[in-house]
């Protein structure tokens, strides 16, 4: 199994710290697209990811087109609030590229508007705009991760 994060941009340093230890969890490559609103030197963001840096596969794009270059198309998926449709319905596969946006303001509507059949949402109440990035991110791999399979418990 092999497994992909990207984050669009990414402001909030312990959420993508958060999220590099949620792939060193599950074996996910994790995909960095700039601009970033932190350095990768962040105090906060080496805290939150703790000691797992090393276990994560990470590259850092300098901007949407070199990522779009690195990882095929056909190999995303998009999550966002704006989504209409559940994320248990999105079509996991091995080597999926699974795309959020940025705390602030999410996945870009550029993006959105121009996969409409590859975005997906996490079902809430109408009374929360919006899940913590790191969270999103823990429920849509760990369904990936069932779907697809790779992980035993030991």
């Amino acid at each position: 199994m092999a497994l992909h994060v990207a984050l669009v941009e990414p402001e909030i340093p312990p959420n993508t710290g958060n999220v590099v230890r949620l792939c060193a969890a599950t074996g996910a490559g994790l995909h960095l697209i700039e601009p970033l609103g932190f350095s990768l030197d962040d105090h906060n963001l080496r805290r939150a990811g703790l000691d797992y840096w090393d276990a994560v596969d990470v590259w850092v794009h300098p901007g949407w087109r070199y990522f779009r270059e690195a990882v095929s198309r056909e190999r995303c998926l998009y999550f966002s609030a704006h989504g209409t449709r559940a994320y248990w319905d999105a079509p996991f596969r091995d080597r999926c590229c699974l795309v959020f946006g940025n705390e602030g303001a999410g996945l870009p509507e550029r993006i959105r508007l121009k996969y409409p059949d590859r975005v997906f949402r996490i079902p809430m109440l109408s009374s929360v705009r919006s899940l913590n990035l790191a969270t999103a991110v823990g429920i849509v791999l760990y369904e990936a991760i069932r779907r697809v399979g790779g992980l035993e418990i030991t």
